[in-house]
C-alpha cells in the first residue's frame, strides 16, 4: 500500500512540474531573438538654455523619462532632440548611465557649416548641442553619421545616425533620424540610406520624421513591400497621434503621428515579425506644486519585433496587441 502511495506522489509531482509557473524556466529561442525598441523625441530645453532657464522643466522631465524607461526596459532606444548644455550636461549620457546602457550621440548642431572646427566653436560659444542618439543594452560595435540635404532650411542641419548593435542573435543596424518639417528631400535621402541595408542584414529605422503618414514620401514608403511601418502593422485603423502635446495641461493634446519605427523586410535569410507596438510616455507627471507636466511634447513609440529565419515557419503579425 505504501509503495502505491509513493508511486502516486511521484506521478503527481511530475505532473505539477509540467504545469507549474514558467518563471524559473530558461527562455526559449524565440524570446531571445525578440527586440524591444523605442523611439522618442525628448524635447530639449532650447538653443539658449546654456545661458537661460527656458521653462520646460527639463530636469523634472528627464527624471520622469528615466523612471519610465526603467519600467519599460527597451533593448534599444533611438532619441531625438538629445541635448548637451552647460546647464544640464550631456542628457543622453545621463540617461544611458542611469540605465546601464551603451550610447552614441552626434549633435546635428555641429554640422552647421560643415567646417568641423568652426562648428565646434559655435556650439561651444552658445553652450548647447542637439541631435540624435542611440542607446543599447547590447554592445555597440560601430556607428556612422550621414549629413542630410537642406532643401528648405539652409541653416538647419539634420543628420542620420546609424549604430551597429550586437544583439544576442546577431548584428542589427539601427538608425535614429530627426528630419525637418516639410523637407521631403531629407526624407527621400533617409529612405535611400536605409534601403542600402536591404539584403545585408537586419535594419531598423526610428525617429521623428516631422510629417504624417499621408505625406507623399511616406505614402511611397507604405507601398514599398520592403518597408514595414511597425505601429501601423500592429494597429490598423488606430490614429496613434504622437505630437503637439501641451506639456503643462492635464489632458492629452496629441493629434498627428510623426514618430515612426520602420523595419526592412529583406528576404535574405530572415524576415521581421511585429509582435506588438504601442505609444509610450502617454501620461503626465506632477511638479512639486501639483501642476501637470508631461515628459515631452511627443509620445514615444515602442515595439516588440523579431527577425525570423526564413527556414523556420513564419508567425503572423499580431494586430491590436500591446507591449508588456
Amino acid at each position: 500500500m505504501l509503495r502505491h502511495l509513493l508511486h502516486i506522489l511521484l506521478w503527481l509531482t511530475s505532473i505539477l512540474g509540467l504545469v507549474s509557473s514558467p518563471a524559473w524556466a530558461e527562455p526559449g529561442p524565440d524570446a531571445a531573438s525578440r527586440l524591444r525598441v523605442l523611439t522618442y523625441n525628448l524635447l530639449h530645453d532650447g538653443g539658449w538654455s546654456g545661458f537661460f532657464e527656458s521653462g520646460t522643466h527639463l530636469e523634472e522631465r528627464l527624471e520622469m523619462t528615466i523612471q519610465e524607461l526603467r519600467r519599460m526596459q527597451p533593448d534599444i532606444i533611438a532619441l531625438q532632440e538629445a541635448s548637451e548644455s552647460r546647464k544640464h550636461g550631456n542628457v543622453p549620457k545621463r540617461i544611458a548611465e542611469a540605465l546601464g546602457y551603451q550610447m552614441v550621440f552626434e549633435p546635428a548642431t555641429q554640422h552647421i557649416s560643415g567646417i568641423g572646427l568652426l562648428d565646434r566653436l559655435i556650439t561651444s560659444a552658445i553652450g548647447f548641442k542637439e541631435g540624435p542618439a542611440i542607446l543599447s543594452r547590447y554592445p555597440i560595435a560601430a556607428w556612422d553619421v550621414y549629413d542630410l540635404p537642406r532643401c528648405q532650411r539652409k541653416l538647419d542641419p539634420r543628420i542620420l545616425l546609424r549604430a551597429e548593435i550586437t544583439a544576442p542573435d546577431g548584428p542589427v543596424q539601427v538608425f535614429s533620424a530627426h528630419t525637418a518639417k516639410g523637407d521631403d528631400c531629407q526624407l527621400q535621402r533617409v529612405g535611400e540610406l536605409f534601403r542600402e541595408h536591404q539584403g545585408t542584414g537586419r535594419a531598423i529605422l526610428m525617429g521623428d520624421l516631422n510629417t504624417g503618414e499621408q505625406s507623399p514620401v511616406l505614402t511611397g514608403w507604405q507601398k514599398d513591400p520592403g518597408l514595414i511601418d511597425v505601429f501601423r502593422a500592429a494597429n490598423p485603423g488606430v490614429s496613434g497621434g504622437t505630437v503637439w502635446q501641451n506639456i503643462y495641461v492635464d489632458w492629452p493634446t496629441t493629434d498627428r503621428r510623426v514618430d515612426f519605427i520602420f523595419v526592412l523586410d529583406e528576404g535574405m535569410g530572415s524576415s521581421p515579425v511585429v509582435h506588438s507596438s504601442t505609444l509610450a510616455f502617454d501620461q503626465p507627471g506632477r511638479l512639486p506644486n501639483g501642476d501637470a507636466l508631461w515628459p515631452s511634447d511627443h509620445r514615444g513609440v515602442i515595439a516588440e519585433i523579431q527577425f525570423i529565419p526564413l527556414d523556420r515557419p513564419r508567425i503572423s503579425r499580431l494586430p491590436n496587441s500591446s507591449t508588456r
